[in-house]
Formats: structure tokens, C-alpha cells, sequence
């Protein structure tokens, strides 16, 4: 295998956003003090204007827990127990709540972002190029920040097929790289490329060559799949992070009991 790089060319986008997994969030019921903080905090950070006189008071008996009771109002001191304890249910539901829309306010920032940073043209399918022309036409006037790799190869040669086959399904994976397949043959340089060279991989960038691995196959088992090869390509840094997938509605959320 043969590697031949430009060391001059512009750096990578800063800032790629990754995957990260679902996350859950536990509600627990803390003690007694710790609930009395947070009950004076939430009130603190209520907006005073915004709220109704009757809940204002509420939430001031509730931030209180040695408020004292007359032993002849037991019926009073039994309404404000449940009074309060819906209070608290009604406090910790619109936490949740507020839980949920910045989970998926996080959502959005991140396919905001990484849709600036992968601007350019898109592609998700293997090009095949029927001719020399079409294949200078494929690397020099692509996008600049548009990665070209380009499988040359030929039929009945081994790992030309399994290598068609990888190269489509990183395709569909990887819609920002610009995948093509070319037949030796069609290329208009035959020569250069016998069968035992076969099956090569070319890698452009902004029209310049970043590598070239001949006889690529090798590097690989006898029976390979798209993520050897997408492994492969990693290993030198050719591949951007992938595609982020599309924001759902929430509905995939685990709910928080």
C-alpha cells in the first residue's frame, strides 16, 4: 500500500458535534431541609408579579416547615397539608417539564451547529463514472471542502465487488463525501492499473490528492464489510463524523415517574 498526502491543506471543522445517548432523568424526593431549600429557592426565582397572591402564600407557608398550628384548628392544619402537597406536585411536574424542553432545546443547538459546519453539497450514493473526463470532472471541480474517494477497480478482479458493496453503504452513511467507482479500463490510463493493483482507492480534496492505496483489499480478511473499511479510513482521517439523525418530536423521551 501506498500513501501519498498533502501536507498543506486546510484544517478540519472545529466544533463537530457527537453522539451522545438518551438521558435519563431521576426525580428523587430529598429530605426534609434539602426540599425546604429548593421550596425557597423556586420561590425566590418565581417571578413576584406573575404570580397570584394566593400562590405567592402558599409557597411562603410551604418554605416555613415549623409553622405552628392552634390545637382547635386541626381541620385548617389538615386543608394545608394537602394544599401543600399538591403544591409540591404541581412545583416538581413543571420541573420535569422544564427538563424535558431543555433536553430538547440541547437537541436542536447540536443539529443547528452541525448543520453550519457541514455545509456543501450532499451525496449519499456511489457515482459511477463512465469515463477519464468524468473523473477529473468529479475531483477538480468539486466543492473544496468536499471529500472524493474514488474506487477503481474492475469486474471478476477480487474485492472489487465487496468493495462496490462497502463504499455504497458508507455512502448512504457519510452524505458529505463524495464516493465514486470507476473501471480501470474507463479510465484512459489502463496501464496504470493492472489487476494486480486492483482494487485502489483514491482520495481527493479541493482537487489535490490526499492518499492513494493500491491494492486496498489486502488490508483487510478475505471477507470484509462497510465498517472495515469505514475503520480504515478513520485510521488516516479521511471520513468527517457522521450525520447527526433527525430531531423526533419527543415522543422517544423515557418518561419520569
Amino acid at each position: 500500500m501506498e500513501e501519498n498526502a498533502n501536507t498543506s491543506l486546510e484544517e478540519d471543522f472545529e466544533g463537530q458535534a457527537s453522539h451522545t445517548g438518551k438521558e435519563i432523568n431521576w426525580v428523587f424526593f430529598p429530605k426534609t431541609s434539602v426540599i425546604n431549600d429548593w421550596r425557597k429557592f423556586k420561590l425566590e426565582s418565581e417571578d413576584g408579579d406573575a404570580l397570584p397572591p394566593s400562590k405567592k402564600e402558599m409557597l411562603r407557608q410551604m418554605s416555613s416547615p415549623h409553622r405552628s398550628f392552634s390545637r382547635d384548628d386541626k381541620d385548617t392544619r389538615e386543608r394545608f397539608c394537602r394544599k401543600m402537597s399538591m403544591q409540591e406536585y404541581e412545583l416538581i411536574h413543571a420541573t420535569q417539564e422544564d427538563e424535558s424542553c431543555l433536553q430538547q432545546y440541547r437537541k436542536r443547538c447540536m443539529q443547528d451547529m452541525h448543520q453550519r459546519l457541514s455545509f456543501g453539497p450532499k451525496f449519499g450514493f456511489l457515482c459511477e463514472l463512465q469515463n477519464g473526463e468524468q473523473f477529473l470532472e468529479a475531483v477538480e471541480k468539486e466543492h473544496k471542502t468536499t471529500t472524493v474517494i474514488v474506487h477503481i477497480y474492475e469486474d471478476g478482479v477480487k474485492g472489487c465487488e465487496a468493495l462496490n458493496s462497502s463504499l455504497t453503504c458508507l455512502a448512504a452513511e457519510y452524505p458529505t463525501v463524495k464516493f465514486c467507482k470507476i473501471k480501470a479500463s474507463s479510465t484512459g490510463a489502463g496501464d496504470r492499473f493492472s489487476s494486480e493493483v486492483l482494487p485502489s482507492l483514491l482520495v481527493y480534496k479541493a482537487g489535490e490528492l490526499l492518499s492513494n492505496f493500491i491494492s486496498v483489499s489486502e488490508q483487510f480478511n478475505e471477507e470484509f464489510f462497510a465498517v472495515d473499511v469505514e475503520a480504515f479510513l478513520n485510521e488516516y482521517g479521511l471520513l468527517p463524523e457522521r450525520e447527526l439523525p433527525a430531531l423526533g418530536n419527543g415522543t422517544d423521551e423515557p418518561d419520569v415517574e
